[in-house]
């Protein structure tokens, strides 16, 4: 019976092993044997993000966490390379390349040779299909077509408005008007307010205020809902159903947490319909989910949205709207407190573009004249894009080519079903598109730069996306942005709150507060650690 098991075991680990040898060997052939890692879990898989960064694992924030030290570009001395699992996930091919992923995303958007990957939306498509996660480009052009549109001119004035109410009710709120400094231990506790607010308003058209954040019947607010979607939605995403009801007190609160969302936008979407059809005036609403809705109930047929739909987008503007502009603002700030003189040519310029105005008042018709703030903002997307990766299958058989610009091609053939995977830290960091990658300098941006041909005319090469499917609300995220910072350096100056050592009473250092504090952390999208500010009035 013993001598039985043990074949058997045996048996039953050589076919596991010779599977694992063939999916290895099949997966350095779909990439050509392109130089790159051997790993055991492809690092977007489930048990790549499952399982904690090793040498051995690299983990789904890899292209950050070793980007000194074990560098994949350097180490493999090409700026595209391949990453093949040989237990779970499928092979795939990392770029840092503009070229590349302008042949990816662009061209092969077009000509239907890319698309994107069935399971890489899922997060997004748990709550509905939506603009941001449809593979098929049939449904993406329908989702398009309907909430496009909604992002325009009268859009963006009800977002600065927004945002300028926002400002000085969290000034007020805050008791910020009395004091002369401010401690601030962790600046997202704010930046995650304020952007909440602004989509509650200007995209949902809710009255909230800073005093009074958005909820669902009194109960759990909806920016709690968020922050602990944010932590739990692997399990939203990977748990069987039976999962959900076992009786485990944070498994309660989750289900607890996404009924209430589902709920609170059920019932706006709801509310909003009803309001859109007993109304004769089609433009009494501005707001983002108006717009929506009216939009979806005038058109017919196939482009209209039902409400899963709604709900879909709905839930995508909320959270990418919400959670991936915070995290940039914290940016910002956190690297804008080391650069006082960046700081000061700001509100320079903020004087200049005001100057004899009562009161000093800043409109939205001065948004493109503050480029200094908007470059600063583009800058901290730069620097902790929010957005880490663009992932596109090949929906075909293709190739890729390789070369530089000027070089000989190298073509690299791509089978059908091979991920490629535009990685958005490597082309933020590479030098030949951003000289001195590690140092912010906002200047890079600035509208009458031209010393770079990749940036000068396309300012999409940031955290918003590349290509017909970049991000629809890049200018609701800006405006937002310019307003808040323009408003906040005008009236303070920001620093960093450096800690203090307790056995030696010494302060740290700006340079060991950047190095403590301005590395990246990873839920849904990538943000940075909490950030330490002290803000301090001007005269």
């Amino acid at each position: 019976m013993n001598l039985s098991w043990t074949t058997a075991t045996t048996a039953l680990v050589a076919a596991v092993t010779i599977s694992k040898v063939f999916k290895f060997v099949s997966g350095l052939k779909a990439v050509d044997y392109l130089p790159g890692l051997w790993v055991p879990f492809q690092p977007l898989s489930f048990l790549g993000v499952l399982v904690p960064e090793r040498s051995w694992n690299p983990g789904v924030i890899f292209v950050w966490t070793w980007r000194h030290t074990r560098n994949i570009y350097r180490r493999f001395d090409s700026d595209t390379v391949s990453v093949v699992p040989f237990f779970s996930g499928a092979p795939s091919i990392y770029t840092r390349s503009l070229d590349v992923t302008k042949q990816v995303v662009t061209v092969g958007h077009k000509t239907g040779a890319f698309g994107k990957a069935d399971d890489m939306g899922r997060l997004f498509l748990f709550w509905g299909p939506n603009v941001v996660a449809v593979t098929s480009q049939d449904q993406w052009r329908k989702h398009r077509r309907i909430t496009g549109p909604a992002f325009n001119k009268d859009t963006y004035q009800l977002v600065w408005n927004a945002t300028h109410k926002a400002y000085y009710e969290m000034i007020d709120c805050e008791g910020w008007g009395e004091k002369g400094t401010i401690d601030v231990r962790r600046i997202q506790s704010l930046t995650i307010k304020f952007t909440l607010i602004i989509m509650a308003t200007a995209g949902f058209g809710l009255p909230f205020s800073w005093g009074e954040p958005p909820s669902h019947d009194g109960r759990m607010s909806i920016q709690q809902c968020l922050e602990i979607i944010t932590l739990r939605n692997t399990f939203a995403i990977a748990a069987p159903r039976w999962a959900w009801k076992l009786p485990l007190p944070w498994v309660r609160q989750t289900r607890e947490v996404f009924d209430t969302m589902r709920a609170f936008m059920n019932s706006h979407i709801q509310a909003r319909r009803e309001a859109i059809d007993s109304s004769a005036d089609d433009d009494t609403s501005k707001d983002i989910l108006s717009l929506f809705v009216r939009a979806s109930e005038h058109d017919e047929g196939k482009l209209h949205l039902d409400n899963k739909e709604l709900i879909g987008n709905v839930f995508a503007l909320l959270f990418a709207g919400h959670e991936t502009t915070s995290h940039s603002l914290a940016a910002t700030l956190g690297f804008l407190s080391l650069h006082p003189f960046i700081q000061d040519e700001i509100v320079e310029q903020v004087h200049e573009v005001t100057k004899g105005r009562e009161n000093g008042e800043i409109t939205f018709d001065d948004y493109s004249k503050l480029d200094k703030a908007l470059a600063a903002f583009y800058e901290g997307v730069r620097m902790f894009p929010s957005g880490v990766y663009l992932i596109r299958e090949a929906k075909q058989d293709t190739v890729l080519n390789l070369s530089g610009i000027g070089e000989e091609p190298k073509m690299l053939p791509v089978k059908k079903g091979t991920h490629v995977i535009v990685d958005m830290i490597g082309v933020h960091y590479n030098p030949e598109y951003f000289p001195d990658p590690e140092e912010f300098k906002p200047a890079r941006w600035y509208a009458n730069s031209t010393s770079n041909a990749y940036i000068a005319g396309g300012e999409d090469h940031t955290g918003f996306s590349v290509g017909p499917r970049s991000c629809l609300g890049k200018k609701f995220a800006t405006t937002e942005a310019v307003c808040f910072l323009v408003l906040l350096l005008r009236d303070w100056r920001v620093e960093p709150l450096l800690s203090v050592n307790v056995s030696t009473g010494e302060k740290e250092t700006k340079e060991e507060w950047r190095k403590r504090v301005m590395q990246a952390k990873m839920t849904i999208t990538l943000g940075v650690r909490d950030v330490p500010l002290t803000f301090t009035k001007r005269v």
